[in-house]
């Protein structure tokens, strides 16, 4: 009985997620009213909790656990509160990028239900003190006036940040990650993401002169020289991507996205040639199945896990997730698509694309030059996460760590992605008011 009740949720968790995901691009099509728009975000926060409680219900099934009842009714009071917040007080804010957070966010903590009922709990722990914190930021964005004439002190911040994880963070899997402060775990990286776009937009706000772009790309440098020493792969690749994106959109210049792509592949081979841990990660991506038993281990589990799931998914607490190594964070992406299929896999891709659109499409309406380039960098840093992550997982691109925004477990990584949206959010309200004002 149970493994039929399983057989068919997975079926109606992909329909309902792929109803989900059109909706997402339906809700964006140019032309359309407002009245059409907030019915299918209605319809998505609906199909939202459906996709919730029927994971839910199948997990406590088999294994009738009551805490994940419990669980359950928390994260259903913490995501009606998340909604009622941004109606009532942010009432201008995406509803786009609100679903697609609160969605993702869900699809985490099921995820790490299923994967251990006490770190999902703490998890939500997390995600409820995150969004204590990250929802008075458009609030500040839209009262407060942004300093971004203190382009140096953010950079004094981000190096300072970094150099201190080189030399004081503890060694995870080959790389300096985090720092351990007795009772939580903090990786600075992720803050240090935001506050590089930061300083980069400020910069460029500045002057687009060739000195300035020479004293800026000198210090995003050695960011990503910080980021290599400690051998964080994964965040070194996505801080160049987000600033080549940058540059080129700020500049308009193809030249300096060829020269840093050149850049980018010459420090790719010397890195190759001075670091064991990456020579290791690479040959474990060019060939797995000859390191199985030890470097491609992990890389071969996801692709077998993924392979095993299909199209459809073997259906959530019936696959064998647990045979990946760090399967919560790094590879949780790889449980998905075993238990939930490749098509679900799929979606959420598209997901994600959705909100990196999304957030593309409000920088390109923004007037304010600075706005404008932090939120570009902020779409660019959320896209290369997610593929980063995905790419790694799926043997696309050699294997760096990096965690899927709002999916994998972690405070720190979590706390960042929530910032980030509610980033974007609060500039997408001084537009929408700008706009309203003007009208009036």
């Amino acid at each position: 009985m149970i493994h039929f009740v399983v057989s068919i949720s997975r079926f109606t968790m992909l329909l309902l997620f792929a109803i989900y995901t059109l909706d997402c691009f339906l809700a964006l099509r140019m032309h359309i009213t407002e009245g059409k728009q907030t019915y299918y975000f209605v319809k998505q926060t609906i199909e939202m909790f459906l996709i919730m409680y029927n994971g839910i219900f199948v997990l406590f099934l088999q294994s009738h656990n009551a805490q994940i009842l419990f669980m359950a009714g928390i994260e259903t009071v913490f995501f009606l509160l998340v909604f009622m917040i941004y109606g009532t007080i942010y009432e201008s804010a995406s509803k786009c990028l609100l679903n697609n957070m609160c969605t993702l966010l869900m699809l985490g903590l099921l995820l790490q239900t299923r994967l251990n009922v006490e770190a999902a709990f703490h998890q939500l722990l997390l995600a409820i003190f995150a969004f204590a914190i990250t929802c008075f930021i458009p609030y500040c964005i839209e009262n407060i006036k942004v300093v971004r004439n203190m382009s140096y002190l953010y950079a004094v911040v981000g190096l300072g940040g970094l150099f201190l994880v080189l030399l004081t963070a503890d060694v995870t899997y080959g790389a300096k990650l985090s720092i351990n402060m007795g009772f939580i775990s903090v990786q600075p990286s992720e803050f240090i993401k935001l506050i590089f776009v930061v300083f980069v937009a400020s910069m460029f706000t500045k002057s687009k002169s060739f000195s300035q772009i020479i004293i800026t790309t000198g210090i995003a440098v050695l960011h990503v020289l910080l980021l290599v020493a400690a051998r964080d792969l994964g965040s070194a690749m996505i801080f160049t991507l987000t600033y080549l994106i940058m540059i080129y959109v700020a500049t308009k210049r193809p030249v300096y996205l060829v020269i840093g792509l050149g850049a980018s592949c010459v420090g790719a081979v010397i890195a190759y040639a001075l670091f064991v841990h990456i020579r290791t990660r690479v040959i474990a991506w060019a060939d797995p199945l000859s390191v199985a038993d030890d470097a491609g281990y992990q890389i071969c589990q996801s692709l077998f896990a993924i392979g095993t799931g299909g199209w459809y998914g073997s259906g959530l607490g019936q696959g064998m997730p647990e045979t990946i190594p760090v399967v919560s964070k790094d590879f949780v992406f790889s449980a998905m698509c075993e238990e939930m299929g490749v098509l679900f896999g799929i979606c959420f891709i598209f997901v994600c694309i959705s909100s990196f659109l999304m957030i593309f499409n409000i920088a390109l309406e923004l007037d304010d030059t600075f706005y404008r380039y932090v939120a570009i960098g902020l779409g660019a840093l959320f896209g290369f996460q997610v593929f980063v992550n995905i790419g790694g997982v799926t043997k696309f691109i050699p294997s760096t760590g990096v965690t899927l925004p709002f999916v994998s477990y972690g405070g720190s990584s979590l706390l960042s992605m929530m910032a980030l949206f509610s980033v974007v959010q609060g500039l997408y309200v001084v537009k929408q008011r700008q706009e309203a004002r003007s009208d009036e």
